[in-house]
């Protein structure tokens, strides 16, 4: 199992979202302001982009740097999987 000190609070980050994005959904079935699906939508998009910046943090740390410091050689692949990763950010 792959968990971090992070993940907790990125599950919680999500969920709040997925919150968010129910109420926007439920706002625009209901025929809401356009300016508060709006401001619904943005704290979606904070919520979900705050997470994955939190993720690919906690990746770059933990991940990544123990590959690279793997008795002083960098490992196969490792700056591979950094290229692919900052494609994300």
């Amino acid at each position: 199992m792959h968990v971090h000190e992070t993940h907790p609070a990125v599950i919680k980050r999500l969920r709040r979202a997925g919150g968010h994005l129910s109420s926007v959904l439920a706002m625009l079935e209901q025929g809401k302001p356009c300016m508060d699906v709006v401001q619904q939508l943005q704290a979606v998009e904070k919520a979900i982009t705050q997470a994955k910046r939190t993720l690919i943090q906690d990746h770059l740390d933990h991940c990544l740097s123990h590959m690279v410091a793997t008795k002083g050689q960098p490992q196969p692949g490792s700056l591979e999987e950094f290229r692919e990763i900052t494609k994300y950010l």
